[in-house]
């Protein structure tokens, strides 16, 4: 199939759902199929043009695409002009052949686990138009999972990647901190690049060609010295250790992701020829520890000569309480938060020297209003009153932040169908680096129990 023939699918996947889905917030047409052409091009003369040639990518619209627009999701930045250089990560996608079709939408600076926000409206979830498909990558998985383009860029701070794909039926790797360039002044250390993809083989593939060393970049990692397709395959896991936790010893979780979760994990381990080992998870308040971590970051998405105090209308709540209350701490005040993060590290050490993997739920929930908020019950209990306002917006997504504060690899897998039929996900911890056993383990269960690659609603893409 040619590159321009394969791109005019997906552009007519669009023009009939995006309307319904918002899944794309710009699109760029005609620099595809001139992109389009050059790979078909290429192939005509017999020269390769990557792992991912001709294959029609959507961007997520935290990370920059030269000659798109990069707007953050804020109303702050809708209107800023094409940017003219490509991120690390984008640029070895093109590298690659990739085709880049347009910008997904994500919640303003990527902040929360719904994507609405004022500069671009609600994004749509294709297995219930009524949910939502997650965030901050919610505009990449609703296109994925509507069949509107193969795969699209995610990044994950606290779960972006994995969240949105465990509510939208796909696979969502977060790797380990450094294995893919991110050059950023982020004084959190959480995030990473990532990809929504509908099998793992592509999770593989986007690892294979994303992940190296780059100078721009002090915490990147060395080559793994692997190729990540090939270790999805063979690696051996025999005598794996495989922990479960339904809870991480904290979480409140809709007992009908517990039990489907629970059942996936069960398989994954006789996958592998070993036992589920139910493991006693105690952690330093994880979620309190993430949320101090990335107030300090929005001060550096923004511009406080413009935008601070005169624009604070124009953001979205949790954008506008962060730099309002975090606007005169003094620095001492991080400090408690510094050590719970240290101490953190310190108890999933602890887990990793009991356990080689550890499987979680990805969310404590199915996908819920599309608008949001994000559900302050949960099995009939009121989380406000048990975890406080604050971290009670927080607790539909227990699970996912762990991972990124200690840079461990994790992988959200699809664990079956709600009885709403809303996609359920599996969540598989590895030790850091180890990011080969991850894909190995999420590429087992999707051998083991194959899952649907669209919604229905994206079925004949």
């Amino acid at each position: 199939m040619s590159a321009r023939a394969l791109l005019e699918e997906c552009l007519a996947a669009i023009e009939e759902r995006n309307d319904v889905l918002n899944a794309f917030v710009y699109l760029d047409p005609e620099g595809a199929r001139a992109r389009a052409a050059e790979i078909d091009d290429l192939v005509r003369r017999g020269e390769d043009p990557g792992p991912f040639a001709g294959v029609p990518f959507g961007v997520k619209d935290l990370e920059d695409c030269a000659g798109m627009p990069t707007s953050h999701g804020s109303l702050l930045y809708k209107d800023a002009p094409p940017v003219t250089e490509d991120s690390i990560h984008v640029a070895r996608l093109r590298a690659a052949g990739a085709v880049f079709v347009g910008k997904t939408a994500a919640p303003e600076f990527g902040t929360i686990q719904f994507t609405r926000t004022k500069a671009w409206g609600v994004t749509r979830n294709p297995w219930d138009t009524d949910r939502t498909p997650g965030g901050s990558s919610g505009g990449s998985a609703a296109a994925v999972a509507g069949g509107l383009v193969p795969i699209a860029t995610a990044s994950d701070g606290g779960g972006s990647t994995r969240i949105p794909a465990a509510f939208s039926g796909l696979v969502g790797m977060k790797p380990s901190y450094g294995r893919i360039p991110h050059p950023s002044a982020d004084p959190s250390q959480t995030a990473v690049y990532g990809v929504e993809a509908v099998t793992v083989a592509d999770a593989a593939r986007h690892l294979d060609v994303t992940a190296g060393p780059h100078d721009a970049d002090r915490t990147s990692l060395p080559p793994a010295g692997l190729r990540y397709q090939d270790a999805m395959e063979s690696l051996d896991v025999s005598g794996l250790r495989v922990g479960w936790s339904g809870d991480l010893g904290f979480a409140v979780v809709d007992p009908e992701v517990l039990e489907l979760t629970r059942a996936s994990a069960e398989a994954l381990a006789q996958a592998v020829g070993t036992e589920l080992v139910e493991y006693p998870v105690r952690l330093t308040d994880p979620i309190r520890t993430w949320l101090q971590a990335g107030s300090v970051t929005l001060w550096l998405d923004i511009e406080e000569s413009e935008h601070y105090p005169a624009r604070l209308d124009d953001l979205t709540p949790f954008v506008r309480f962060s730099l309002e209350t975090s606007y005169e701490r003094p620095v001492r005040t991080l400090v408690p938060g510094l050590r719970r993060r240290l101490q953190l590290e310190a108890d999933v050490a602890r887990i990793f020297q009991d356990v080689d993997v550890l499987l979680t739920p990805t969310t404590a929930v199915p996908a819920f209003d599309a608008a949001g908020p994000s559900p302050t019950t949960i099995a009939g209990e009121d989380l406000v009153e048990r975890f406080g306002p604050l971290a009670a917006g927080a607790m539909s997504v227990p699970f996912t932040m762990l991972a990124n504060l200690c840079w461990n690899p994790a992988c959200s897998v699809p664990a079956g169908l709600s009885s709403d039929g809303l996609p359920v996900g599996l969540q598989i911890i590895g030790r850091r680096h180890a990011d080969e056993v991850v894909l190995r383990l999420a590429r087992l269960l999707e051998q083991t129990r194959p899952w649907p690659r669209h919604a229905p609603m994206g079925a004949g893409a």
